[in-house]
Protein backbone atom coordinates (compact mmCIF):
# COMPACT_ATOMS: atom_id res chain seq x y z
CA UNK A 1 0.00 0.00 0.00
CA UNK A 2 1.10 3.77 -0.59
CA UNK A 3 0.68 6.03 1.46
CA UNK A 4 1.81 9.73 0.48
CA UNK A 5 2.43 12.47 2.97
CA UNK A 6 1.12 15.89 2.49
CA UNK A 7 4.35 16.98 1.35
CA UNK A 8 4.16 14.47 -1.61
CA UNK A 9 0.72 15.75 -2.24
CA UNK A 10 2.45 19.72 -2.87
CA UNK A 11 5.31 18.26 -4.63
CA UNK A 12 3.93 15.82 -6.89
CA UNK A 13 4.35 15.83 -10.63
CA UNK A 14 1.46 16.63 -13.06
CA UNK A 15 -1.08 15.03 -14.00
CA UNK A 16 -1.07 13.52 -17.67
CA UNK A 17 -3.95 15.34 -19.62
CA UNK A 18 -6.07 12.92 -19.76
CA UNK A 19 -6.11 12.87 -16.12
CA UNK A 20 -6.89 16.99 -15.57
CA UNK A 21 -8.58 17.79 -12.31
CA UNK A 22 -12.27 17.59 -12.68
CA UNK A 23 -12.20 19.75 -9.26
CA UNK A 24 -9.30 21.60 -7.92
CA UNK A 25 -8.84 22.51 -3.89
CA UNK A 26 -5.88 25.18 -4.31
CA UNK A 27 -4.31 25.86 -0.76
CA UNK A 28 -7.91 26.59 0.82
CA UNK A 29 -8.12 28.40 4.28
CA UNK A 30 -11.10 28.99 6.53
CA UNK A 31 -10.84 31.10 9.42
CA UNK A 32 -14.21 32.16 11.39
CA UNK A 33 -14.26 34.79 14.13
CA UNK A 34 -15.96 34.17 17.26
CA UNK A 35 -16.68 36.22 19.99
CA UNK A 36 -13.96 37.83 19.26
CA UNK A 37 -10.93 35.11 18.93
CA UNK A 38 -10.25 34.01 15.41
CA UNK A 39 -11.02 30.07 14.72
CA UNK A 40 -8.89 28.64 11.77
CA UNK A 41 -11.19 25.70 10.55
CA UNK A 42 -8.88 24.62 7.65
CA UNK A 43 -4.95 25.34 6.92
CA UNK A 44 -3.56 24.96 3.31
CA UNK A 45 -5.78 22.55 2.03
CA UNK A 46 -4.77 21.11 -1.35
CA UNK A 47 -5.83 18.17 -3.35
CA UNK A 48 -7.73 17.10 -6.85
CA UNK A 49 -10.27 15.10 -8.03
CA UNK A 50 -10.12 13.63 -11.57
CA UNK A 51 -13.60 13.07 -13.85
CA UNK A 52 -15.33 9.85 -12.53
CA UNK A 53 -13.60 9.33 -9.23
CA UNK A 54 -15.12 8.09 -5.89
CA UNK A 55 -12.54 10.00 -2.86
CA UNK A 56 -13.76 9.81 0.56
CA UNK A 57 -12.07 12.29 3.21
CA UNK A 58 -11.55 11.52 6.62
CA UNK A 59 -10.43 13.28 9.56
CA UNK A 60 -11.43 13.62 13.43
CA UNK A 61 -14.63 15.84 14.61
CA UNK A 62 -14.05 19.00 14.73
CA UNK A 63 -10.84 18.78 11.73
CA UNK A 64 -13.06 21.01 9.22
CA UNK A 65 -14.55 18.09 7.00
CA UNK A 66 -17.84 19.91 6.91
CA UNK A 67 -16.49 22.87 6.31
CA UNK A 68 -14.24 21.79 3.28
CA UNK A 69 -17.67 20.66 1.41
CA UNK A 70 -19.50 23.86 2.32
CA UNK A 71 -16.77 25.64 0.41
CA UNK A 72 -16.58 23.41 -2.72
CA UNK A 73 -20.12 23.83 -2.39
CA UNK A 74 -19.98 27.50 -2.91
CA UNK A 75 -22.24 28.00 0.88
CA UNK A 76 -18.69 29.11 2.48
CA UNK A 77 -16.15 31.68 1.18
CA UNK A 78 -13.15 30.59 2.00
CA UNK A 79 -10.36 33.14 3.46
CA UNK A 80 -7.92 32.28 1.15
CA UNK A 81 -7.11 29.68 -1.61
CA UNK A 82 -9.90 28.83 -4.28
CA UNK A 83 -11.96 26.01 -5.95
CA UNK A 84 -12.22 25.31 -9.57
CA UNK A 85 -14.56 22.85 -11.24
CA UNK A 86 -13.93 22.25 -14.62
CA UNK A 87 -10.86 24.82 -14.53
CA UNK A 88 -13.89 28.03 -13.40
CA UNK A 89 -13.08 29.52 -10.08
CA UNK A 90 -16.25 28.80 -7.68
CA UNK A 91 -17.58 31.97 -6.35
CA UNK A 92 -21.38 30.48 -5.03
CA UNK A 93 -24.34 28.05 -5.29
CA UNK A 94 -24.61 26.22 -8.52
CA UNK A 95 -26.38 23.33 -10.26
CA UNK A 96 -22.72 21.95 -11.41
CA UNK A 97 -23.07 20.68 -7.84
CA UNK A 98 -24.99 18.32 -5.99
CA UNK A 99 -24.89 18.17 -2.07
CA UNK A 100 -26.21 15.59 0.23
CA UNK A 101 -26.36 16.24 3.97
CA UNK A 102 -26.24 13.87 6.44
CA UNK A 103 -30.09 15.73 7.87
CA UNK A 104 -32.83 14.69 5.75
CA UNK A 105 -33.04 17.77 3.55
CA UNK A 106 -36.55 16.74 1.51
CA UNK A 107 -39.28 18.92 1.11
CA UNK A 108 -42.26 17.70 3.66
CA UNK A 109 -44.99 18.86 1.51
CA UNK A 110 -43.66 17.32 -1.35
CA UNK A 111 -44.27 13.90 -2.72
CA UNK A 112 -40.75 11.45 -3.23
CA UNK A 113 -41.54 12.54 -6.97
CA UNK A 114 -42.35 16.14 -6.78
CA UNK A 115 -39.08 15.91 -4.35
CA UNK A 116 -36.42 14.03 -7.35
CA UNK A 117 -38.37 16.61 -9.93
CA UNK A 118 -37.79 20.08 -7.77
CA UNK A 119 -34.63 21.15 -9.60
CA UNK A 120 -35.58 19.49 -13.05
CA UNK A 121 -39.03 22.00 -12.82
CA UNK A 122 -36.91 24.85 -11.66
CA UNK A 123 -34.72 24.46 -14.90
CA UNK A 124 -37.59 24.82 -16.91
CA UNK A 125 -37.39 21.03 -18.25
CA UNK A 126 -40.27 19.85 -19.93
CA UNK A 127 -43.23 17.39 -17.89
CA UNK A 128 -42.85 14.31 -20.12
CA UNK A 129 -38.97 14.66 -19.54
CA UNK A 130 -39.00 15.39 -15.52
CA UNK A 131 -41.20 12.31 -15.84
CA UNK A 132 -38.89 10.03 -17.66
CA UNK A 133 -36.00 11.01 -15.40
CA UNK A 134 -37.64 10.85 -12.25
CA UNK A 135 -38.87 7.32 -13.02
CA UNK A 136 -35.41 6.50 -14.13
CA UNK A 137 -33.99 7.21 -10.82
CA UNK A 138 -36.56 5.83 -8.36
CA UNK A 139 -35.99 2.14 -10.52
CA UNK A 140 -32.18 3.16 -9.45
CA UNK A 141 -32.42 4.09 -5.84
CA UNK A 142 -34.71 0.48 -5.67
CA UNK A 143 -37.75 2.74 -4.92
CA UNK A 144 -40.38 2.26 -7.80
CA UNK A 145 -43.82 2.51 -6.34
CA UNK A 146 -42.95 4.87 -3.80
CA UNK A 147 -43.73 7.77 -5.93
CA UNK A 148 -46.50 9.12 -4.53
CA UNK A 149 -45.55 8.98 -0.92
CA UNK A 150 -44.58 11.84 1.46
CA UNK A 151 -41.26 11.73 3.11
CA UNK A 152 -42.80 11.72 6.61
CA UNK A 153 -43.84 7.86 5.35
CA UNK A 154 -40.38 6.91 4.62
CA UNK A 155 -37.56 5.55 7.22
CA UNK A 156 -34.31 7.29 6.95
CA UNK A 157 -32.51 5.09 4.71
CA UNK A 158 -35.52 5.73 2.13
CA UNK A 159 -35.33 9.86 2.19
CA UNK A 160 -31.34 9.65 1.47
CA UNK A 161 -31.99 7.41 -1.08
CA UNK A 162 -34.63 10.19 -2.30
CA UNK A 163 -31.77 12.74 -1.57
CA UNK A 164 -29.47 10.94 -3.64
CA UNK A 165 -31.83 10.34 -6.35
CA UNK A 166 -32.59 14.40 -6.17
CA UNK A 167 -28.75 15.20 -6.25
CA UNK A 168 -28.26 13.53 -9.32
CA UNK A 169 -31.54 13.77 -11.26
CA UNK A 170 -30.36 17.17 -11.73
CA UNK A 171 -26.69 15.84 -13.22
CA UNK A 172 -24.32 17.62 -11.43
CA UNK A 173 -20.79 17.23 -12.43
CA UNK A 174 -19.67 16.88 -9.04
CA UNK A 175 -21.72 15.09 -5.89
CA UNK A 176 -20.84 16.69 -2.87
CA UNK A 177 -21.61 14.39 0.13
CA UNK A 178 -21.67 15.67 3.73
CA UNK A 179 -21.56 12.21 6.01
CA UNK A 180 -25.02 11.02 4.28
CA UNK A 181 -25.38 7.91 6.29
CA UNK A 182 -24.15 9.22 9.67
CA UNK A 183 -27.70 9.01 11.19
CA UNK A 184 -28.62 5.65 10.19
CA UNK A 185 -28.45 2.35 12.09
CA UNK A 186 -25.56 -0.17 11.47
CA UNK A 187 -27.51 -2.46 9.09
CA UNK A 188 -29.55 0.31 6.95
CA UNK A 189 -25.72 2.07 6.18
CA UNK A 190 -24.31 -1.24 4.82
CA UNK A 191 -27.07 -1.36 2.84
CA UNK A 192 -26.69 2.43 1.80
CA UNK A 193 -23.08 1.95 1.10
CA UNK A 194 -23.76 -0.73 -1.39
CA UNK A 195 -26.32 0.94 -3.34
CA UNK A 196 -24.83 4.19 -3.53
CA UNK A 197 -21.61 2.01 -5.31
CA UNK A 198 -24.21 0.61 -7.18
CA UNK A 199 -25.80 3.91 -8.50
CA UNK A 200 -22.04 5.31 -8.72
CA UNK A 201 -21.36 1.95 -10.87
CA UNK A 202 -24.23 3.01 -13.27
CA UNK A 203 -23.44 6.49 -13.64
CA UNK A 204 -19.86 7.01 -13.16
CA UNK A 205 -20.82 10.33 -11.10
CA UNK A 206 -17.38 12.20 -9.48
CA UNK A 207 -18.29 12.13 -5.78
CA UNK A 208 -16.43 13.59 -3.15
CA UNK A 209 -17.57 11.95 -0.13
CA UNK A 210 -17.05 12.87 4.15
CA UNK A 211 -17.22 10.18 6.70
CA UNK A 212 -15.70 9.67 10.22
CA UNK A 213 -15.84 6.20 9.73
CA UNK A 214 -12.74 4.07 8.62
CA UNK A 215 -14.46 1.05 7.01
CA UNK A 216 -17.38 3.08 4.67
CA UNK A 217 -14.08 5.19 3.49
CA UNK A 218 -11.98 2.04 2.38
CA UNK A 219 -15.30 0.20 0.51
CA UNK A 220 -16.29 3.45 -1.05
CA UNK A 221 -13.89 5.43 -2.82
CA UNK A 222 -10.93 5.31 -4.88
CA UNK A 223 -8.98 7.20 -2.89
CA UNK A 224 -9.05 8.18 1.12
CA UNK A 225 -7.53 11.87 2.43
CA UNK A 226 -7.20 11.84 5.86
CA UNK A 227 -7.06 15.29 7.12
CA UNK A 228 -5.61 16.25 10.97
CA UNK A 229 -7.18 17.69 13.41
CA UNK A 230 -7.99 21.21 13.65
CA UNK A 231 -6.59 23.42 11.91
CA UNK A 232 -7.34 20.88 9.07
CA UNK A 233 -4.59 19.89 6.71
CA UNK A 234 -4.90 16.97 4.65
CA UNK A 235 -1.92 14.40 6.38
CA UNK A 236 -1.82 11.53 3.36
CA UNK A 237 -3.44 10.37 0.24
CA UNK A 238 -4.10 6.49 0.30
CA UNK A 239 -5.20 4.94 -3.08
CA UNK A 240 -7.22 2.15 -2.34
CA UNK A 241 -6.45 -1.03 -4.68
CA UNK A 242 -9.23 -3.22 -4.21
CA UNK A 243 -10.96 -4.19 -7.50
CA UNK A 244 -14.52 -2.84 -8.25
CA UNK A 245 -17.41 -3.49 -8.35
CA UNK A 246 -17.24 -3.72 -4.43
CA UNK A 247 -19.22 -6.52 -2.20
CA UNK A 248 -19.77 -6.39 1.50
CA UNK A 249 -17.69 -8.93 1.80
CA UNK A 250 -14.45 -7.58 0.92
CA UNK A 251 -14.39 -5.85 4.23
CA UNK A 252 -13.18 -9.00 5.81
CA UNK A 253 -10.43 -9.47 3.22
CA UNK A 254 -6.37 -9.39 4.40
CA UNK A 255 -6.34 -6.75 2.09
CA UNK A 256 -8.88 -4.56 3.72
CA UNK A 257 -7.55 -5.40 7.23
CA UNK A 258 -4.03 -3.77 6.47
CA UNK A 259 -5.62 -0.99 5.09
CA UNK A 260 -8.05 -0.40 8.12
CA UNK A 261 -4.95 -1.07 10.24
CA UNK A 262 -3.15 1.89 8.07
CA UNK A 263 -5.53 4.41 8.22
CA UNK A 264 -6.49 3.93 11.85
CA UNK A 265 -2.95 4.74 12.87
CA UNK A 266 -3.29 7.73 11.13
CA UNK A 267 -6.97 9.05 12.67
CA UNK A 268 -5.91 8.26 16.26
CA UNK A 269 -3.35 10.04 15.96
CA UNK A 270 -5.11 13.02 15.05
CA UNK A 271 -7.81 11.99 17.53
CA UNK A 272 -5.73 12.45 20.38
CA UNK A 273 -4.21 15.58 19.21
CA UNK A 274 -8.38 16.83 18.63
CA UNK A 275 -8.81 15.26 22.21
CA UNK A 276 -5.96 17.22 24.07
CA UNK A 277 -6.90 20.53 22.44
CA UNK A 278 -10.29 20.40 23.73
CA UNK A 279 -8.89 19.33 26.97
CA UNK A 280 -6.24 22.37 26.98
CA UNK A 281 -9.82 24.75 26.27
CA UNK A 282 -11.69 23.85 29.12
CA UNK A 283 -8.56 24.36 31.58
CA UNK A 284 -7.50 27.69 30.29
Amino acid sequence: MTVLPLKSLHERDPQPAKQEAKLRVHHVSKIFEQKGQRVTALEDTHFDVREGEFVTILGPSGCGKSTLLKIIAGLTEPSSGYVMLNNQRISGPGADRGMVFQAYTLFPWLTVEENIAFGLKLKGVPKAQRQEIVQHYLDLIGLTGFGAMYPSSLSGGMKQRVAIARALANDPDVLLMDEPFGALDAQTRTVMQELLLQVWEESHKTILFVTHDIDEAIFMGDRVYVMTARPGRLKAEIPIPIPRPREFSVKTTREFMRLKAEILDLIREESWKAANEIRNEDFS
